[in-house]
């Protein structure tokens, strides 16, 4: 039979993957379906809403664990579960005040849900049921990528536009699926707050709620100032300053991967009427990427600093040929565009395999610097790696949020060099850092 703490990490694993089918797939149609919309009563554009999202989540992530020190794990995941459903629901009727009001609300939320994920994970495992327990979770996450984009794809091909019935049914399952995962979270069990509530029953009587929401707060008040302050002096270490151009980097594969990406194919005119259902089937390899990279890097050679090296190498390589290939084969406005289509030719023709293998390659080589960058802070700062953590996820949310706003005015040539200029930039950074790592090792010996 399985025991409570392993029901709990699937069970938490299952609604991210409700929630975040929900949201990935949200996240890389929005544009192409703000463009589709015949209301010109809407002047809302997908990318700075993604863009508001990640500049909020960013600075966010400042105050969440006062929060969840506070209310706890499980209502702080609920309550966030609520707000990205409200973000999902906005697209069955949009309006650009709601629009951009709930593209706040949800960087808030995604800041509590990711900070309670990892206080709750933490709580339902021990040192030898940590890295089963991750795998785990991030292995149903990561399948997130594949199911609303299949959606997509089905719904989608041969449309060259997207009409209001399309739009209002997609949303609505999407919305259906974000509310189960957050219901889901009802369900959970908080083991650490049972034994506590146990051994006061035993030891002492039970305090107030409101004293001991008062003494929670007060902890959680004690407990950010510390963290704050040890942020504060990480940031001006060699190593963190040294990986800061490879954190940003990912930051702006993020945005592009993640939302850019998937609306420069469906605004490429020589695809024709597969290219508004071939955002799905982008989305999912590059679901695929992440998950074939995340196995192999991220488990197969999470304790070698000379694997470290070569796997960010590895990923610089695959994202180079992405861009080259993006680069020669999609239009240049692709994602500037105000209509749904792109009236610029690109060197070469369109082909469909190579768009597909692109995506697979950017989804390959942001798992190979994702996996990487939190194998390097885990062990460099084993002591202090939630510090080191909201300070990699802050960089990197900056970043994807600067992107996201740029997007709609930049030419795709000139995206794609800015990531080749940062991506050699934070892979040659990663390779100093390692080289310093390991000469402090031999000096040690």
């Amino acid at each position: 039979m399985v025991d409570r703490r392993t029901f709990n990490v699937v069970l938490l694993g299952v609604g991210f993957l409700f929630i975040f089918t929900a949201f990935t797939t949200c996240g890389n149609v929005e544009q192409t379906v703000v463009k589709s919309l015949r209301n010109d009563s809407f002047s809302g554009s997908g990318f700075f809403s993604l863009g508001i999202i990640y500049g909020v989540f960013s600075f966010s992530n400042l105050l969440a664990p006062t929060v969840v020190t506070i209310i706890g794990p499980k209502i702080t995941m609920f309550l966030s579960g609520i707000l990205y459903s409200g973000y999902i629901g906005v697209f069955i009727s949009p309006s650009t005040w709601s629009f951009y009001l709930t593209s706040i609300l949800i960087g808030i939320g995604a800041a509590m849900l990711w900070t309670a994920q990892g206080h709750f994970l933490v709580e339902n495992s021990d040192a030898s049921t940590i890295n089963r327990n991750t795998g785990m979770f991030w292995a149903l996450l990561q399948c997130s990528m594949l199911f609303g984009n299949l959606y997509i794809y089905f719904d989608w091909r041969g449309r060259t536009e997207i009409p209001d019935s399309s739009r209002k049914s997609i949303f609505l399952c999407l919305l259906v699926t974000s509310i189960l995962g957050t219901l889901s979270f009802l369900v959970l069990r908080n083991i650490r707050h049972e034994e506590e509530m146990l051994s006061e029953e035993e030891g002492q009587a039970l305090l107030s709620s409101p004293t001991m929401y008062k003494q929670r707060a007060n902890t959680a008040v004690q407990d950010t100032k510390s963290e704050l302050k040890i942020i504060l002096q990480l940031l001006k270490t060699k190593t963190i300053l040294l990986l800061s151009p490879c954190m940003a980097y990912s930051g702006l594969e993020l945005s592009f991967y993640s939302g850019v990406y998937g609306t420069c194919i469906g605004a490429t005119t020589q695809f024709g009427e597969a290219a508004k259902g071939l955002i799905g089937i982008s989305g999912i390899m590059v679901g695929i990427g992440e998950i074939v990279g995340g196995g192999l890097f991220g488990l197969l050679c999470k304790n070698s600093r000379f694997r470290r090296t070569s796997v960010v190498f590895l990923g610089m390589v695959v994202h180079f040929i992405a861009f080259y290939l993006i680069f020669l084969s999609i239009p240049n406005d692709a994602s500037m565009v105000f209509e749904t289509t792109s009236k610029s030719i690109p060197y070469l023709t369109p082909s469909v395999s190579i768009a597909m293998l692109c995506s697979f390659l950017l989804g390959l080589g942001d798992s190979c610097f994702n996996t990487q960058l939190y194998s390097i802070l885990g062990h460099v700062y084993a002591e202090q790696s939630t510090a080191a953590f909201a300070i990699f996820k802050f960089i990197q949310s900056v970043f994807a949020a600067v992107a996201f706003f740029y997007s709609a005015y930049l030419l795709l040539m000139w995206q794609l060099l800015m990531m080749v200029i940062l991506g050699f930039t934070g892979t040659l950074s990663f390779f100093v850092v390692e080289r310093l790592q390991n000469i402090s090792v031999e000096l040690e010996e």
